[in-house]
């Protein structure tokens, strides 16, 4: 017989937009567990109440290694029964032109992001068929389907992790799960500071600074991790989830164009606004 409270495993908790998932679940009586690099190392575990009546949990785990992922939980298994929602949102961005970015700082960017998420997928996925339900929702990013000019490993990263959930989506249907990609458009966070920004190649590539301090600019003006945190717990709680959700009005209107008009044009859109 399960808890009867609901519990949320999220990847990436500790800041920006997971931070404001984990404590808006937990506000909502959820148990969360929330895993990332930074913590308290003197436990393996940490718990701190809401102000509500939900609990967050922190446990140590880094998306990079698969024995971290997998003892991240092993240690959520032994402190409860049962996963409702899984959300894969630990993520960086870097940028710069693809000519000069180096190959290990393109390895990186998708060892994090998409294959981060892999790692952690096959972790937390015995539990869920074992117990025959559960929600996987990733982080992607409107990047996907419209990559951003010198931000393409990070588009490229989010559009792998699309690609793998639709797939995964199909794996696991028959075991009463469901997978979700979140794609949040601008969002004002500690991401925009966090990015791995690489000036090589500047000299010849003359808008890319333009075009990274403008993309920088949006953000900083964009949604808050709040708004995005009220999307996941739409995702997590309504009858049946979407494949895929963009997170922001304007947002919406621009992937629908996207699937509405030539890409050519869409493209050339982007080139103008990011030159």
């Amino acid at each position: 017989m399960y808890n009867v409270q609901r519990t949320l495993v999220i990847t990436g908790g500790s800041s920006g937009i997971g931070k404001a998932t984990a404590s808006l679940f937990a506000e909502r009586g959820w148990r969360v567990f929330e895993l990332s690099r930074h913590g308290k190392e003197e436990s393996k575990a940490e718990s701190r109440r809401s102000k509500a009546t939900g609990e967050i949990i922190h446990v140590t785990c880094d998306v990079c290694s698969e024995e971290s992922c997998r003892t991240a939980v092993a240690e959520v298994l032994r402190l409860t029964d049962h996963v409702d929602v899984v959300i894969s949102n630990a993520g960086y961005g870097i940028s710069g032109p693809v000519e000069f970015t180096e190959i290990a700082a393109a390895e990186h960017q998708m060892d994090v992001n998409f294959m981060g998420a892999v790692r952690f997928t096959q972790a937390v996925l015995p539990q869920l068929r074992k117990q025959g339900f559960g929600r996987i929702i990733y982080t992607s990013s409107v990047a996907a389907p419209l990559p951003v000019p010198y931000q393409a490993f990070y588009s490229a990263s989010k559009a792998a992790v699309n690609a793998m959930a639709l797939a995964l989506a199909n794996e696991v249907r028959t075991f009463g799960i469901s997978v979700s990609v979140m794609m949040p458009g601008d969002v004002s966070s500690g991401f925009t500071d966090a990015r791995d920004k690489s000036t090589a190649g500047e000299d010849i590539y003359r808008s890319a600074n333009k075009a990274i301090s403008n993309m920088e600019r949006d953000e900083r003006a964009g949604m808050s991790p709040r708004q995005m945190a009220k999307l996941f717990y739409h995702i997590a709680t309504c009858h049946s989830p979407r494949p895929q959700y963009v997170g922001g009005f304007l947002y919406r209107i621009l992937c629908l164009l996207d699937r509405i008009l030539p890409k050519r044009l869409v493209n050339w859109i982007e080139h103008k606004l990011y030159s």
